[in-house]
């Protein structure tokens, strides 16, 4: 449960009346008791506006979505999922569009401290352990999607597991030199999808080549864009000798890489990656993320916990699944998944 006044002033060795005059910024409370009761509060993940809005001791039935870009075609599919668990309930859902350009840490202790909702879902939010051990202090229902730790529930894809089946698909082929059209490499779904890439070419006895693996000059939204996608594919494509096929990071990128292939008057084929609804009106052969799905189970996860605190943590890892369509066309025959 979440901490109360009761246990700050029982922790901090004050009375209650003490810690109520602090969190109303009264003058009749010293400044050592002020610090002490302030330092304990934040220990225990406890914001003064939840105690004067009384959000801490009652529901407010609002579930909060936290992600770091709304205009992404990957959350927006997850949001759709999660609304249509939502409007089965009786919930309000509210979104916190994380900021790039402040410290990701602490916005999200920022939303958690005000307690402006019951429960949050935390969409692509990538931190170290040691953070998401300290977001545990808040005994507020989180469930994560798009990542996973083993102190919350959350809802996942294996990355590497999919990066790793794009690219043997086209080693089985028979390609030798096959691109990976990335992006930030610091990222984490790109760590993990380099793992699978790098498992694939092992699998093959095919040497793991650093130029092989592009990203654009570009890095908005890390990357992820159809800008950087674009000017990845240029790139590979000037290479000499250049890539037989290529796997791209996300669909947005494979966008324009095929934008950037058409400008070039060169081909080849390419895998995309999330399987987003433009994907398949473009005949991009990709690796397909259940991302309504993942939404949808994910807010069940979540109001499971809040009507639930003690249940077992439950983690959902999805296998990403391969779909051919024309992008991977060998000659100008349709390819066969094999």
């Amino acid at each position: 449960m979440p901490a109360t006044i009761y246990d700050i002033a029982k922790k901090a060795g004050v009375s209650i009346a003490t810690v109520s005059r602090v969190f109303n910024n009264s003058a009749n409370v010293s400044d050592k008791a002020k610090k002490k009761v302030l330092a304990v509060a934040d220990e225990m993940g406890y914001h003064p506006q939840a105690f004067a809005q009384g959000l801490a001791s009652r529901k407010n039935n609002t579930v909060m979505v936290v992600v770091p870009v709304i205009s992404n075609y990957f959350f927006m599919e997850v949001l759709s999922g999660i609304q249509d668990k939502l409007s089965e309930l009786n919930y309000e859902l509210s979104i916190f569009n994380i900021s790039p350009n402040k410290d990701v840490q602490e916005q999200v202790e920022h939303v958690l401290k005000r307690r402006w909702a019951e429960g949050y879902l935390f969409i692509s939010i990538h931190l170290e352990e040691e953070n998401w051990k300290k977001l545990q202090k808040y005994k507020v229902p989180i469930t994560l999607v798009d990542e996973h730790y083993q102190g919350f529930d959350s809802v996942s894809v294996d990355n590497a597991q999919g990066a790793y089946r794009a690219a043997k698909y086209f080693f089985k082929k028979g390609y030798k030199r096959v691109a990976m059209l990335s992006a930030l490499e610091t990222s984490k779904p790109i760590r993990d999808r380099l793992i699978g890439y790098k498992k694939a070419l092992e699998e093959f006895d095919l040497p793991y080549d650093s130029q092989l693996v592009v990203t654009g000059d570009s890095m908005n939204r890390d990357g992820f864009t159809e800008r950087a996608g674009y000017e990845a594919m240029m790139k590979i494509l000037s290479m000499e000798p250049m890539p037989e096929a290529c796997f791209c990071a996300s669909d947005i990128q494979a966008v324009g890489a095929l934008k950037a292939m058409e400008d070039a008057g060169k081909k080849i084929p390419i895998i995309g990656y999330d399987d987003i609804e433009l994907a398949e009106y473009m005949g991009l052969s990709t690796i397909r993320q259940p991302m309504r799905d993942m939404g949808f189970f994910a807010t069940q996860n979540l109001i499971d916990r809040m009507n639930n605190k003690d249940k077992a943590i439950s983690q959902t890892i999805y296998s990403p699944e391969l779909t051919i369509r024309t992008s991977t066309k060998v000659n100008g025959k349709a390819d066969i998944l094999s």
